[in-house]
């Protein structure tokens, strides 16, 4: 094998000091050894996240404003009439680089990298962005950044400052009971570079993934996996399985009975 230590492409210089080069049954070796150490970093994530779910709940008492595309909004108008919000404090204002033109270089990333939210809607989620902008900028904003699935609201009082996202980013989640909101959860700094996919914002939800595995308060809604899932065009209002891929999965979910599907 030709040695590359001295070979440039359009990132820099090749390694110098790279692993070793080694044959397929030792790199499988290595790799099995770390996925060791990778499954063991799960299984304490998922104690992290199940502790997550028993965090006290802070009663949300005041009644904070937005400003949305079909005019004034309250917190709980912000929940679209489902049970569990996460919102995300985006910096697209006056002062912040980018402006007009672009929101915040980082929040814009973390903005790309929102995966479709019927999926998360599915499991009685929904996820909204706000920022200082004026809706009229917002919407352009959305249009030219392709965010148009993204419920994006103008701030409009002291909400940020109240839940830690006034001088910096971050995702709060929250629960509705009726006229009665609660804080749940909150993620910041570098806990908001992999927000973003479904699994992420389950995690991070109030009452999970909803799944059997998970491991829950007692009285959490709890169905199999792979059952509630669909394309994003497909889910039904009334939370009903696609009866085919219903037949389809039920093979999975036999295999995660019987402790061949390993959650870790």
């Amino acid at each position: 094998m030709n040695d590359k230590s001295d070979q440039i492409n359009a990132h820099g210089v090749f390694p110098k000091d790279h692993p070793p080069i080694v044959s397929r049954d030792e790199w499988g070796k290595a790799h099995r050894a770390m996925l060791v150490k990778e499954k063991a970093q799960m299984k304490v994530r998922d104690a992290l996240v199940a502790e997550r779910r028993r965090m006290p709940w802070m009663a949300v008492e005041s009644n904070y404003k937005f400003e949305g595309p079909n005019g004034p909004a309250s917190l709980l108008d912000l929940f679209e009439g489902r049970r569990q919000l996460i919102v995300y404090r985006a910096f697209f204002e006056s002062e912040v680089h980018g402006w007009p033109d672009h929101a915040c270089v980082g929040c814009s990333m973390v903005a790309d990298q929102v995966s479709h939210l019927a999926h998360v809607n599915a499991r009685d989620v929904t996820v909204a962005y706000v920022s200082r902008a004026p809706q009229a900028d917002i919407e352009r904003q959305k249009a030219r950044m392709g965010w148009e699935q993204i419920p994006w609201y103008t701030l409009a009082d002291n909400f940020d400052a109240d839940f830690g996202v006034d001088q910096w980013h971050g995702h709060n989640a929250f629960i509705q009971d009726g006229a009665n909101i609660y804080r749940t959860y909150f993620i910041n700094g570098r806990g908001d570079e992999a927000i973003g996919t479904l699994w992420s914002y389950l995690d991070m939800a109030p009452l999970g993934r909803q799944e059997v595995w998970e491991d829950s308060p007692k009285g959490y809604p709890q169905t199999p996996p792979y059952k509630w899932q669909n394309w994003h065009d497909s889910y039904s209002p009334d939370g009903k399985i696609d009866p085919e891929w219903d037949k389809v999965s039920s093979a999975g979910v036999e295999a995660f009975k019987r402790g061949e599907y390993d959650r870790s």
